[in-house]
């Protein structure tokens, strides 16, 4: 079992930057890849970006490419997304989320554990 807590989130105006922290509980997080998506209200669930369990791998929508890093600090159980020049667009509630098999995943049902969101607002 894997329990999820992000931060970091908050109201910025365009052009600003984030980061976001999700940091795991219970063993085995390194062995775990982990994947960064969003809701806005009225839309599906999205993928943002993915990391494989060492870190090597990394992957991203085609709306954030160039604008956001994802890392991870296996040491902490802890996974981030760096977000730069945020948009309006970029508004959403971000979501953390965990993947047994270790390698980058890009669609929900690649994981199994969830984190309970945290709010990103960017102003106009």
């Amino acid at each position: 079992q894997v329990q999820l807590v992000e931060s970091g989130g908050g109201l910025v105006q365009a052009g600003g930057s984030l980061r976001l922290s999700c940091t795991a509980s219970g063993r085995s997080f390194s062995s775990y890849a982990m994947g960064w998506f969003r809701q806005a209200p009225g839309k599906e669930r999205e993928f943002v970006s993915t990391i494989n369990w060492s870190g090597v791998n990394t992957r991203y929508a085609d709306s954030v490419k160039g604008r956001f890093t994802i890392s991870r600090d296996n040491a902490k159980n802890t996974v981030y997304l760096q977000m730069y020049g945020l948009r309006p667009e970029d508004t959403a509630v971000y979501y953390c989320a965990a993947g047994p098999w270790g390698t980058i995943a890009t669609m929900t049902y690649h994981y199994d554990y969830w984190g309970q969101g945290t709010q990103v607002t960017v102003s106009s």
